[in-house]
């Protein structure tokens, strides 16, 4: 994993620095627009305030104090050089800078030399940003008013230019105006499609990084960190395009990374990568809005897609076809974006070094996906902070003592090794390998998947129930790697009612992997699940997992050996659950104990297995035809099942040198 950090000084150290050597000890301004020649004599000396009406050039070694409203009106035009530093004072919806219908401003910084507005200390809400109203088309009809500073936008010109921005760094914007209004980091009102729009970042907005009324104005690479509401938000039938757009969530409780609003004008965003350190919500489109979106990733997001109004999900079209999105059980307007598990950055953060920020990408962030040979360092305490998949060829290798606490996100949290994919898990009965959420509740994440190339029933190159995932094949003896001393809490996470993650979930994985000594605990469904394939498992210990313990289907064929299930909470389904076709599995030294009641075996349709050495305690049933399939097909020691027997005289499997089965992260 490679770090990624790009912090240089902080904007509060450059602006100190700066001052001392500019003209910052001039008397506020007189709250009223001052005449035109006291804005320009201000401007000389450092100071942006009032109106202006004509042409003004800053100078790039002086820095400015922003401390009212600067607006540039009507056939003015305002140019900044790279390099140039706009200090805002702190004074909210009362200090931003305006460029009226008609006006221009030319932002000409450059990598080596952005130019910088921000208040002192960069904190969300100090004061109001930048606005451009323009000449373009906008469903809020011919002069409309904004709704910050009652600004006048929107004509007939729909190829009209309010001027450049390239290289511009915007921080701590997004005050209040009311409930309804606030400024955001850049705001675009009917800005049209000759305003060239290249190289923006916002930082630390109380509201929208950008947001688009209406306009056709298109914008190339954004960098978006922490706005607190919606990193990009449109509305008023906006048609233009983003492209190169990197939006970063670090900071619980902002609102999505995209919000679009009313009628949809289908405006382009290609090349979109946001990730989420703390859940939350992804896109969301009110009304009957949409877009189309060609190479996007989603990282971290407890929701991926929220049609907020009801709107159709075809509005929002991805890589050419309506969303692949699953409707999430308990939420009738909520979708995980079934693909976005697979694709990785599709923005390279490192191409916005010239921004400055403190925030660092660190080395302990698990997600995405895992190309070639990744080996975790045990030393590193890791974050799995959403899905975190193997790719074919790929190899994830992890050794003992580590230790990885998933995110409470639900189903957005899982490991997945593809078909073709391994994984080297090397804990040792000292030093298990750890894998569970903070608090380990059931349902918090979803678990560990392995798809593999061996046979099952269901086919070759199915689809698994989770994730969409492809398994099956023609090869018995396939390996998907090794798993040794495993202790994994709180997965389960329902996808809907008929779907969930398990502890951990075989699909059609071979003979050649290997499988000892794993514990789930805590699962809200089941401990682990094959569904086919071939692979055998030794020494599992699987406590109060709310499904089945251990279940199977597809006609998986190997063999349990030395199981210990415990079950001390209400309301659990089975120690075993075999479904389908009956290809026979093993299950030697299997020990099950219940302090609630239920149910031990269950088989449904024809499904069975032979079983040898089994010890069953506290169970109302122990053995279930769910579907009235022959007794015949379950064979304990030698001989067919009864509904009659106790099965408790078994040699119980001898725990009491798993020392290992519930360590902690």
């Amino acid at each position: 994993m490679k770090k990624v950090l790009f912090k240089r000084l902080s904007v509060t150290a450059i602006f100190a620095a700066l001052i001392l050597n500019s003209c910052s000890s001039n008397d506020d301004p007189n709250p009223i627009d001052p005449p035109q020649a006291d804005v320009i004599v201000n401007l000389e000396n450092g100071i942006m305030n009032g109106s202006l009406e004509g042409s003004y050039s800053l100078d790039a070694t002086t820095v400015y104090e922003l401390t009212g409203q600067f607006i540039v009106k009507d056939g003015a035009t305002l140019n900044i050089p790279a390099g140039t530093r706009i200090l805002a004072d702190n004074g909210g919806t009362d200090v931003y800078i305006a460029v009226l219908k008609g006006g221009e401003i030319n932002i000409n910084g450059n990598a080596s030399n952005p130019v910088v507005m921000s208040s002192a200390d960069g904190n969300p809400g100090d004061w109001g940003g930048l606005t451009i109203c323009g000449n373009a088309t906008t469903s809020a009809g011919v002069d409309a008013e904004a709704e910050v500073g009652g600004f006048l936008y929107g004509g007939t010109d729909d190829s009209d230019s309010s001027g450049i921005i390239r290289y511009l760094q915007i921080v701590g914007t997004g005050a209040q105006i009311s409930l309804e209004s606030q400024y955001n980091g850049v705001s675009f009102y009917a800005v049209g499609s000759g305003t060239l729009v290249d190289n923006v970042a916002v930082i630390n907005g109380a509201d929208d990084g950008v947001e688009f009324f209406g306009g056709t104005v298109s914008v190339s690479n954004l960098y978006l960190e922490n706005n607190e509401d919606d990193s990009i938000d449109w509305t008023e039938s906006w048609s233009g395009t983003v492209t190169n757009a990197y939006i970063s969530h670090t900071k619980a409780g902002f609102s999505t990374a995209f919000e679009g609003d009313k009628d949809n004008a289908n405006p382009k965003f290609d090349n979109i990568t946001a990730i989420s350190t703390v859940g939350g919500k992804a896109l969301q489109f009110k009304k009957q809005s949409g877009g189309s979106i060609t190479n996007l990733s989603l990282t971290g997001y407890d929701v991926d897609l929220d049609m907020v109004d009801g709107g159709a999900v075809s509005n929002v079209q991805i890589d050419g076809a309506d969303a692949n999105a699953v409707l999430i059980s308990t939420e009738p307007d909520e979708y995980y974006y079934s693909l976005n598990a697979t694709v990785p950055p599709t923005v390279d953060v490192n191409s916005f070094s010239w921004v400055d920020t403190e925030l660092s990408f660190e080395t302990n962030i698990l997600q995405g996906t895992v190309t070639g040979t990744v080996t975790l360092d045990p030393s590193i305490n890791y974050v799995l902070n959403g899905s975190y998949i193997v790719q074919d060829g790929a190899k994830l290798v992890i050794p003992a003592g580590t230790k990885i606490t998933a995110r409470d996100g639900g189903t957005g949290v899982y490991i997945a090794v593809l078909k073709g994919g391994e994984i080297d898990i090397q804990g040792t009965a000292d030093s298990p390998v750890v894998i569970s959420s903070a608090n380990a509740n059931p349902g918090d994440w979803g678990g560990l998947t392995l798809c593999g190339e061996a046979t099952t029933s269901a086919g070759v190159d199915a689809e698994a129930e989770v994730g969409g995932f492809i398994y099956g094949g023609t090869n018995d003896s396939d390996s998907s790697g090794s798993i040794k001393y495993l202790v994994i809490k709180g997965t389960g996470a329902q996808i809907n009612s008929e779907s969930q993650y398990n502890g951990v979930s075989f699909y059609a994985v071979g003979s050649e992997t290997v499988v000892e000594n794993v514990s789930v605990i805590n699962g809200a469904d089941d401990g682990v699940e094959f569904f086919g394939g071939t692979v055998s498992v030794s020494n599992l210990y699987l406590e109060n997992n709310e499904d089945d313990s251990i279940d199977w289907t597809e006609s998986w064929s190997g063999t349990v050996t030395n199981a210990y299930i415990s079950h001390t909470i209400e309301d659990f389904s089975t120690v075993f659950e075999g479904d389908k076709d009956n290809a026979n599995p093993k299950f030697d030294n299997i020990t099950a104990i219940s302090t609630t009641g239920g149910t031990a075996l269950q088989f449904k349709k024809q499904s069975g297995g032979t079983i040898t050495n089994l010890y069953l305690s506290g169970y109302d049933t122990n053995i279930d035809m769910a579907d009235d399939g022959p007794l015949a097909n379950v064979i304990i020691d030698g001989v067919a099942a009864t509904t009659t027997d106790a099965y408790d005289s078994g040699t119980q499997v001898d725990i009491s040198t798993w020392t290992w089965i519930d360590a902690g992260l």
